[in-house]
This record gives C-alpha cells, sequence and structure tokens, in this order.
C-alpha cells in the first residue's frame, strides 16, 4: 500500500479552492468596516491556511492581509490613546483610509492573479 508523501517543494499555481478562501477573507476585512468582529475571523483564517498557500502567489496577500491588520491594530490604539488630545481623531482617519486601501488595492491584485510583491531578479 502506498501512501501519499508530501512534497516540500513550493506550488507553482495556487488552487482555485485557495484563491476563493483569500477573495473571502478580503470580503471580511472589507466587511469589518461596518462589522468590526469579521477581522477577527480574518486574521484567524489568515493564520490557519498560511501553510496552504505558502509557495504560491497567494503568499504574498497572506502576508499583506496579515500586516494590514496588524497595523491597523497598532494605529487604532495610538489613535484612540491620543483622543483626550484631538490629534487621535487624525490618527483613527488617516488608520481608516489606509486600511480600505490596502483591502481594495490588494483585492485588485487578486482578482488579476498577481502577487502583492514584486519578485526582485
Amino acid at each position: 500500500m502506498n501512501l501519499p508523501v508530501e512534497s516540500n517543494t513550493p506550488r507553482a499555481d495556487a488552487s482555485d479552492v485557495d484563491k476563493q478562501v483569500t477573495t473571502i477573507i478580503y470580503v471580511l476585512y472589507a466587511a469589518s468596516i461596518l462589522v468590526g468582529v469579521t477581522c477577527l475571523v480574518a486574521i484567524v483564517m489568515n493564520y490557519v491556511k498560511k501553510d496552504e498557500v505558502a509557495g504560491t502567489f497567494l503568499e504574498s496577500h497572506f502576508r499583506w492581509q496579515i500586516r494590514t491588520f496588524w497595523f491597523a491594530m497598532l494605529w487604532s490604539v495610538v489613535g484612540v490613546a491620543l483622543l483626550f488630545v484631538f490629534v487621535g481623531f487624525f490618527v483613527l482617519g488617516a488608520n481608516f483610509l489606509w486600511f480600505i486601501y490596502r483591502v481594495v488595492k490588494g483585492w485588485i491584485r487578486l482578482n488579476e492573479d498577481k502577487p502583492m510583491y514584486e519578485q526582485t531578479a
């Protein structure tokens, strides 16, 4: 009886299922603008599925999404902490716009089947 052997070599192409999962994660991040809790579901999915997309162009999307989440959290905390001196409103506003930019840019590049970061030779 031959058991399937898992390969550690990177896959060249991402599966349709992996691309759909990445799309769902972008949708969850976008939905978090209205329903904040969906970003928690999205970040959990990022970490759970991260190994499955390793070696594909989707790996860069996962890195993009994870960084977007953590930096948005960081700037949200900073913004809230600065609310008492009114600077926090500007920090939170800039963070909000930056978050939207990151979700839109990532989603567009995903639909074009492009990685988030260009490979340098």
